[in-house]
């Protein structure tokens, strides 16, 4: 008996070990995401392959030059990693590398919520068309396909030179999709409603379009008057001053997306007690 449960424990523990690395590579294929560091352990990888294949097939020479390389890389990787490195020790000083997603999720939503607002103060004050569809649960990529892709990082600068007038994506509207400018020049759908007001343009019908059939946010600066409007659930909000309209943003972005984590812990609470 001691000795089934000895073997258990010890199944146990190696599972729980093998979890425990995995979580660190893939935390530390996070930190590395997106640099040079990313290129560099592919071409590592290669060597292995390439040292391998040469055990297999007998080719001694190139077998240990490949030796050699993966000997003399470690001190190769220290040298060459060392910035992935110190920000990797850094953010675990910070106690963040191993922390839950939501806080950095909640800091690019509000990243992206003043990249916005600062792009539709500028472009309001100048009368600078825009229209600014930003995804939430229901999918948009029906309509990202009608458009340019671009898929770049949302910056204040990158929405107004999008919407600078005789540029050629500056008619159709910008799609945001996971904290991204997934696409611009995006056609979106026309609302039939007859109770729309005659002083309401093209942007404005096709921004109460789209809120019609998804659940999106999307704003639109008005070139004729500056004002900032924006829609949710076939629903207008006009002539927002630059307060009302971020903190409408917040509210919708954030606030709801905490509120969705929240619930979601609580129903697997109540499911597993």
């Amino acid at each position: 008996m001691s000795l089934d449960n000895f073997t258990l424990l010890d199944t146990i523990i190696n599972l729980v070990d093998i979890i425990l690395i995995w979580f660190v590579i893939y935390k530390l294929l996070m930190v590395i995401k997106g640099t040079k560091a990313v290129q560099l352990l592919k071409g590592i990888f290669v060597i292995v392959i390439v040292k391998v294949l040469s055990d297999v097939i007998g080719f001694r020479t190139l077998s240990w030059l490949m030796g050699e390389a993966l000997s003399w890389g470690f001190i190769a990787i220290i040298i060459i990693f060392q910035p992935e490195l110190r920000r990797a020790l850094e953010q675990i000083g910070r106690g963040k590398l191993f922390s839950r997603g939501v806080s950095q999720e909640e800091n690019e939503k509000e990243q992206m919520i003043d990249a916005i607002s600062n792009a539709t103060a500028y472009m309001a004050k100048r009368r600078i068309g825009a229209l600014i569809s930003i995804e939430r649960e229901t999918g948009l990529n029906e309509y990202i396909e009608t458009g340019i892709e671009i898929g770049s990082k949302i910056t204040s600068e990158m929405l107004i030179n999008i919407f600078i007038p005789n540029t050629p994506l500056h008619d159709g509207a910008v799609i945001i999709q996971k904290e991204k400018v997934a696409a611009a020049g995006c056609y979106l759908p026309l609302s039939e409603s007859p109770f729309i007001s005659k002083e309401l343009g093209t942007r404005h019908r096709a921004a109460l379009g789209i809120s019609e059939v998804t659940d999106c946010l999307t704003v639109i600066v008005s070139e004729e008057t500056g004002s900032i409007s924006l829609t949710r659930n076939g629903e207008l909000h006009r002539e927002l001053s630059q307060e009302a309209f971020k903190e409408m943003l917040q509210k919708e972005l954030v606030s709801t997306s905490k509120t969705l984590t929240q619930t979601r812990w609580n129903w697997r609470g109540k499911k597993n007690g």
